[in-house]
């Protein structure tokens, strides 16, 4: 474990603290852990483009999906999971403190 992966977490728990006015605590934290799953995705087709020659202003040799089952670390994968347990745990304790709301 990494300090990128606590500053992952504390980003995504800004976003679902941001974005609660407008959603439940449930619905902010899968929106915080999809914008950085998505960027995780988006690491991994780059890499392996780079990985196979690719350069600035061409099109990536990269297949469709192939950033979602390619290139994960245990690094990426932690980059994910520790922000999705924190908004878990933020939303369950919205769920426990506040039960009707």
């Amino acid at each position: 474990m990494n300090i990128t992966h606590l500053e992952h977490a504390f980003v995504a728990l800004l976003i679902q603290m941001a974005l609660l006015p407008f959603a439940n605590a449930r619905v902010t934290g899968a929106i915080a852990v999809a914008l950085l799953l998505g960027r995780e995705i988006a690491q991994h087709e780059y890499r392996l483009a780079v990985q196979r020659g690719w350069e600035w202003g061409q099109t990536l040799p990269v297949g469709i999906f192939e950033g979602v089952w390619r290139g994960w670390t245990l690094d990426s994968v932690l980059d994910v999971v520790l922000p999705a347990l924190a908004c878990t745990v933020v939303a369950i304790t919205i769920k426990i403190i506040k039960p009707n709301g």
